[in-house]
């Protein structure tokens, strides 16, 4: 009988410090971690604006100027996903 309640309780402790560590792990990001992906955030989206205008512009023959709007589209589009990523962080 001591043996099961030894495991009973050594499961119970298992347990309890498993779900220590994945919340500690989930809360703590380090500083470096987050402006990278910021910055990772914006120039994906920068990147994959201008590449959608230059493969527009191949194909319709109106260069240079799907490849500015989409920039530009990219651009906005980045600040806005680093503004709400900036967001989630700070809760």
């Amino acid at each position: 009988m001591t043996k099961d309640k030894f495991k009973t309780r050594l499961e119970i402790a298992k347990n309890k410090i498993l779900e220590k560590n994945t919340d500690k792990s989930s809360q703590n990001t380090s500083s470096f971690g987050s402006a990278f992906k910021l910055s990772t955030e914006l120039v994906s989206a920068v990147v994959v604006g201008t590449i959608i205008g230059f493969i527009l512009d191949n194909t319709f023959g109106t260069k240079p100027w799907l490849i500015l709007i989409f920039f530009f589209v990219g651009v906005v589009a980045g600040i806005m996903n680093v503004i709400k990523s900036a967001k989630n962080l700070q809760k």
